[in-house]
């Protein structure tokens, strides 16, 4: 069954060989997409359980995929300050709901780059198909990208 995964954050679409870390841009992880975020509200992108959480990235395990969202480039440098965290690992979450919230003025602020990683881990980059093209403005919750 195909899944698709939606826009954990409003903003621009960024194709995933843009993203300024090799780890994504070459898709050592998954197969995804970047989106640049417009503000700091970060949302679910699949209904499944929380299965890794950091302040700067978390791990949604759904029924058919997981899906990983980084917020920002290098932002574990930041040890945790500026990202306010609202789920625990185990929580089972729905599309959409609020899972973290952070300051993306103040991390570019910092010098550090905010795109936004987000990649179905271990997909087959093949079997992705990106539905919010690069340049596409997003919200939460838009479809971005199906595998499968």
């Amino acid at each position: 069954m195909p899944l698709t995964v939606l826009s954990p954050v409003a903003g621009t679409v960024v194709a995933v060989t843009d993203v300024p870390d090799p780890v994504f841009a070459e898709q050592m992880v998954g197969p995804g997409v970047g989106v640049e975020p417009a503000d700091g509200v970060v949302v679910a992108p699949v209904d499944g359980r929380v299965v890794s959480l950091h302040p700067h990235a978390f791990v949604v395990q759904a029924a058919d995929g997981a899906v990983l969202v980084h917020l920002g480039i290098d932002t574990v440098q930041l040890g945790g300050a500026g990202f306010d965290v609202r789920t625990t690992v185990g929580d089972d979450v729905t599309a959409g709901q609020p899972l973290v919230a952070w300051d993306p003025p103040a991390v570019r602020a910092g010098g550090r780059a905010t795109v936004c990683p987000v990649v179905v881990l271990e997909a087959d980059p093949a079997a992705l198909v990106v539905l919010a093209a690069p340049g596409s403005v997003v919200a939460p919750g838009d479809p971005l990208l199906r595998v499968g």
